[in-house]
C-alpha cells in the first residue's frame, strides 16, 4: 500500500508527510486500545470477590482458609465441649465421598456395574443384620425423607387413578395419616409439606393415660379414630408406630398395631433409636414385632459413629414401577453412589463391630439406670423398659404431706398450687443439673428436655451419642458421682425456697418475684418510696438502689450467690440468690437484704436533699456577703477604699470593725456566724444526725464462721463444754471492751481541757464542701481590747 502511495503521489515530500501521519495514527490507536484493554480488565476484576482474582490460589492456601472456617480464630471461645470421635472407621466413611466423586468419572457400562454392586450388597447386609428379610432400601440425606418417599408410594398403591386424576382422587376421598402423640416435633408438618397435603390429614393418636406407658400410642383410642374415619368417607393411609420415642425411647405396642393395620389396610411405617438392637442376639419382643412392618428408617450414623453416612429405610414392595414414581428407586448413578460410605464402613467394621458398637451403647444405659436407682431423690422415668437404651431422669422430693400421685391427677386447689409450685421448682433446679452434669462430664453427651406430663428430666442416650463422643463405663460412673454431689445442694435449696418465700412476704419494703426459670433460693426486689408497683418499664432509682445492694452483699464474702436483673415478666431490677450448699439462716438473709436496701434509699435521699440544701445556702451566703460588703462600704467611706488614699488614712485613723463571716451547718441545713468561732475558737457543733436505723438483731457469729450460717447452739454436733468456752470467751471479750470504755472515761476526766470528740461527722464529701466554705474566710486574730 506504500508502494502504490508513493507512485500515484509524485510528491516525495507529501509522500513522507503521508507516511508519517499514518505511524501517528497507528501509534495512536494502538495506545487507544490498550488504555481500554487495562480498562476492562479493571473493571472486571473489581466485580470479582478477591479469591477469585488473579491466576488462582495454590492447595496450601485453600486448605487454610478451610480450617479457619472450621475452627474459627484462636480467640474465640468453642460453642461447645463435645468433639466428635473420628476414628479409622470415620476415615472410611469420609473417603467414600472422595471416591463416589471418582467413580462418577468412569464409563457409563462400568459406572452402572459398579453402583448396582454397592446398592444390592448394601441393602442386603442391612436387611440380613437387622433382620428385614426380603427387603429394599433407599439411601436418604434427610432422616424424614425416607418416610416422605414411602407415603408417595402408599398413595400411588391405594389410589390407582392419582398418576392420571393427580389431587382430584385425593380430593373425593382424603387420605389420613395417623400420628403419635409422642412422635418428634415436626414431623406431621413436614409429611404434608412435601406431600401437598391439608393439615387435616393429620391424626394425632393420644397416647395412654391410665394403663401402660404414658409415652405409648393408645391402641383402643386408635382403633376408634379409624372406625370413625371411615364413617366420614376418608381413607386411613398409613400409621407411623415408634420404636423407641424421640424423647424418652419408650416403644409403641408393634405388634398390636401390626394386626390393628392389616385390618384396615394401612401402611405400617417404623421408626425409632431401639431398632438398633435388633442387630442384637437377644431382642425384646415390642421391638421384633418391628420386622414385620411395611417399612422402618434406620440411622447407622450415630448408632456406628459414623458421619457423614445417610439414613436407609428399607420397606417391602413388588411392583417396581410404583418404587420408580414414587422416587425410593432411580436409575441415576450418581443416587446409587449414596451407599458408597456406608457399604465401605460396612465392610470396615464387619458384623462384630457392628454388634459390639450396639451393644455397648446398651450396657452403659443399663449400667446408669441401675447406679441411679440406688440414689434417693432421683425418679427415672423408662423403669418398665428394661431394654430400652435411653436413660431419663429427673430430680424430684415431695413436699411434707403431699401425695406423690397429685403430679398426674387434678388436685384441688390448694393442693394443686403447691404442687404446681413444687413442680415449677424441680423444673428448674433439673434444668440446673442438667447443664451443670454436660459441663462436668461432657463425654455423656446428655441432654435437657421439657415433657409435658413429667416436666423438665435429663435424658442419656448412649446409642445416639456414645460411639460419636467415646464414651465409656468410667463416664457414667463419674456421671453418677457427679449427681450424688450435687443432690445436697439440689434438697436444701428446695427446702429453703419456701421459708424464703413467707419471710419476704412478712417483710416490709420486699416483694417476692415468683420466678420459675431461676433454680435459686429465690428472688426479691426492693419496693422503695418511689416504685409505681402497677409500672412493667425500666425503673431507674430501683435500678441504682438494687446496684448498691448487690455490691453489699457481695462485699459479704456468703457461701450464697447474688446477681442482679430484670423481673420475669417486667424490665424492674431484681435481686437473685443462688443455690444453697448449706443450711442458711433465711430470717437472717432476709432481714440484711431489707436493712441494707433500706439504708442505701436513705443515704441516697440523704445525698440528693442535702445537694439542694448545700446549693440554696451558696446563694444564700452569696447574698448574704454582698450585703455585708454594701454594709462595710457605708461604715467605712469611700475614701477609704481607694488604693493609696485608703492605706494613708488607715494608717492615721485605723478602722476597728469586727469579723462577720457565715459558716453552712450541714447538719441543720441553715447559715451561722462565725463570731462565736473567732471570738471563743469553738466551733458549734451543731445538731446531732439520727442514726441509721440497723437490724433489729446483732448476731454473734463464731470466729471464722461466714454469714447467714444457722447458728450451731445447742446442736448435737457441739457438746456443751465447747459452748461454755465459747461464752466465757464472748464475755471475757465484752469485759476488756468496757474496761477500755472505763479506762477512756476517766482520762477524759483527768484532762477536761482536752476537746470532746465530734458527735457525728457528715458524709465525707460535704464534710469536705463545709471545710471548704470555712476556710474560704480569712482568718483574722483576736482585738487586743478582747483579751
Amino acid at each position: 500500500m506504500d508502494a502504490s502511495l508513493e507512485k500515484k503521489i509524485a510528491d516525495p515530500t507529501l509522500a513522507e508527510m503521508g507516511k508519517n501521519l499514518k505511524e501517528a495514527m497507528k501509534m495512536l490507536e494502538d495506545s487507544q486500545r490498550r488504555t481500554e484493554e487495562e480498562n476492562g480488565k479493571k473493571l472486571l476484576s473489581g466485580d470479582i470477590p478477591g479469591p477469585l482474582q488473579g491466576s488462582g490460589q495454590d492447595m496450601v492456601s485453600i486448605l487454610q482458609l478451610v480450617q479457619n472456617l472450621m475452627h474459627g480464630d484462636e480467640d474465640e471461645q468453642p460453642q461447645s465441649t463435645r468433639i466428635q470421635n473420628i476414628g479409622e472407621q470415620g476415615h472410611i466413611s469420609l473417603l467414600g465421598h472422595s471416591l463416589g466423586a471418582y467413580i462418577s468419572t468412569l464409563d457409563k457400562e462400568k459406572l452402572r456395574k459398579l453402583t448396582t454392586r454397592i446398592l444390592s450388597d448394601t441393602t442386603l447386609w442391612l436387611c440380613r443384620i437387622f433382620r428385614y428379610e426380603n427387603g429394599c432400601a433407599y439411601f436418604h440425606e434427610e432422616e424424614r425423607e425416607g418416610l416422605a418417599k414411602i407415603c408417595r408410594l402408599a398413595i400411588h398403591s391405594r389410589y390407582e387413578d392419582f398418576v392420571v386424576d393427580g389431587f382430584n382422587v385425593l380430593y373425593n376421598r382424603k387420605p389420613v395419616l395417623y400420628l403419635s402423640a409422642a412422635a418428634r416435633p415436626g414431623l406431621g408438618q413436614y409429611l404434608c409439606n412435601q406431600l401437598g397435603l391439608p393439615f387435616p390429614c393429620l391424626c394425632r393418636v393420644p397416647c395412654n393415660t391410665v394403663f401402660g406407658s404414658q409415652h405409648q400410642m393408645d391402641v383402643a383410642f386408635l382403633e376408634k379414630l379409624i372406625k370413625d374415619d371411615i364413617e366420614r368417607g376418608k381413607l386411613p393411609l398409613l400409621l407411623v408406630a415408634n420404636a423407641g420415642t424421640a424423647a424418652v425411647g419408650h416403644t409403641d405396642k408393634i405388634g398390636r398395631l401390626k394386626e390393628l393395620c392389616e385390618q384396615y389396610g394401612i401402611w405400617l411405617h417404623v421408626e425409632g433409636v431401639n431398632l438398633a438392637t435388633l442387630a442384637l442376639g437377644y431382642v425384646s419382643s415390642s421391638v421384633l414385632a418391628a420386622t414385620k412392618c411395611d417399612s422402618m428408617t434406620l440411622t447407622p450414623g450415630p448408632w456406628l459413629g459414623l458421619p457423614a453416612v445417610p439414613a436407609v429405610t428399607l420397606y417391602k414392595h413388588d411392583d417396581p414401577a410404583l418404587t420408580l414414581v414414587s422416587g425410593l428407586t432411580s436409575n441415576k448413578p450418581a443416587d446409587k453412589l449414596r451407599a458408597l460410605p456406608l457399604w465401605l464402613s460396612l465392610q470396615y467394621l464387619g458384623l462384630d463391630g457392628i454388634v459390639e458398637r450396639i451393644k455397648h451403647a446398651c450396657q452403659l444405659s443399663q449400667r446408669l439406670q441401675e447406679s441411679l436407682k440406688k440414689v434417693n431423690h432421683i425418679k427415672i422415668l423408662v423403669e418398665d423398659e428394661l431394654s430400652s437404651p435411653v436413660v431419663v431422669f429427673r430430680f424430684f422430693q415431695e413436699l411434707p404431706g403431699s401425695d406423690p400421685g397429685l403430679n398426674a391427677i387434678p388436685a384441688p386447689s390448694a393442693a394443686a398450687s403447691a404442687v404446681g409450685r413444687e413442680r415449677h421448682s424441680c423444673d428448674a433446679l433439673n434444668r440446673w443439673l442438667g447443664e451443670q452434669l454436660k459441663q462436668l462430664v461432657p463425654m455423656s453427651g446428655l441432654t435437657v428436655m421439657d415433657l409435658e406430663v413429667e416436666g423438665t428430666c435429663v435424658r442419656f442416650s448412649p446409642l445416639m451419642t456414645a460411639a460419636v463422643l467415646g464414651t465409656r463405663g468410667e463416664d457414667v460412673d463419674q456421671l453418677v458421682a457427679c449427681v450424688q454431689s450435687k443432690l445436697p445442694v439440689l434438697t436444701c435449696t428446695l427446702q429453703l425456697r419456701e421459708e424464703f418465700k413467707q419471710e419476704v412476704e412478712a417483710t416490709a419494703g420486699l416483694l417476692y418475684v415468683d420466678d420459675p426459670n431461676w433454680p435459686g433460693i429465690g428472688v426479691v426486689r426492693y419496693e422503695h418510696a418511689n416504685d409505681d408497683k402497677s409500672s412493667l418499664k425500666l425503673d431507674p432509682e430501683g435500678e441504682k438502689i438494687h446496684a448498691g445492694l448487690l455490691k453489699k452483699l457481695n462485699e459479704l464474702e456468703s457461701d450464697l450467690t447474688f446477681k442482679m436483673g430484670p423481673e420475669y415478666k417486667s424490665m424492674k431490677s431484681c435481686i437473685y440468690i443462688g443455690m444453697a450448699s448449706d443450711d442458711i439462716d433465711i430470717s437472717e438473709l432476709v432481714e440484711t437484704i431489707a436493712v441494707t436496701a433500706r439504708e442505701i434509699e436513705e443515704d441516697s435521699r440523704l445525698l440528693e436533699n442535702m445537694t439542694e440544701v448545700v446549693r440554696k445556702g451558696i446563694q444564700e451566703a452569696q447574698v448574704q456577703l454582698q450585703k455585708a460588703n454594701e454594709e462595710r462600704l457605708l461604715e467605712e467611706g469611700v475614701l477609704r477604699q481607694i488604693p493609696v488614699v485608703g492605706s494613708v488614712l488607715n494608717w492615721f485613723s485605723p478602722v476597728q470593725a469586727s469579723q462577720k463571716g457565715r459558716t453552712f451547718n450541714l447538719t441543720a441545713g441553715s447559715l451561722e456566724s462565725t463570731e462565736h468561732t473567732y471570738v471563743y475558737k469553738v466551733q458549734g457543733s451543731g445538731v446531732t444526725p439520727p442514726q441509721t436505723p440497723t437490724g433489729t438483731r446483732t448476731k454473734q457469729r463464731l470466729p471464722g464462721q461466714k454469714p447467714f450460717k444457722r447458728s450451731l447452739r445447742g446442736s448435737d454436733a457441739i457438746s456443751e463444754t465447747s459452748s461454755v468456752g465459747h461464752i466465757e470467751d464472748l464475755e471475757k471479750m465484752e469485759q476488756s471492751s468496757g474496761g477500755q470504755e472505763a479506762s477512756e472515761a476517766n482520762s477524759h476526766e483527768r484532762h477536761p481541757e482536752a476537746p470532746a470528740p465530734p458527735e457525728a461527722e457528715p458524709p465525707g464529701a460535704l464534710q469536705d464542701g463545709a471545710q471548704g466554705l470555712q476556710d474560704d474566710r480569712p482568718q483574722v486574730e483576736e482585738p487586743e481590747s478582747l483579751r
